[in-house]
């Protein structure tokens, strides 16, 4: 029999005060929140949206979604 489960492609949840609202550079890199790895983007933005949703009072507060099967499996060159 065939395994029909959908392919795991891991995705990792984080985020942090940043230094200014407008630049990708964490004010102090032990304080970011790890929210977790995903199995697939649904549930990543999933949760990547209640968290940016928790703390939309605060502009200097940044998650990301980070698509970790893309860096552990890269495309091949074109």
């Amino acid at each position: 029999m065939a395994d029909h489960a959908p392919k795991q492609l891991l995705h990792l949840v984080f985020g942090g005060e940043l230094t200014a609202p407008d630049r990708i550079e964490f004010k102090d890199l032990d304080k970011l929140d790890i929210v977790g790895m995903y199995p697939n983007y649904k549930a990543a933005l999933a949760a990547w949206r209640g968290k940016a949703q928790s703390t939309v009072d605060n502009a200097h507060m940044r998650y990301f979604v980070v698509h970790i099967h893309r860096l552990m499996e890269p495309e091949p060159d074109a």
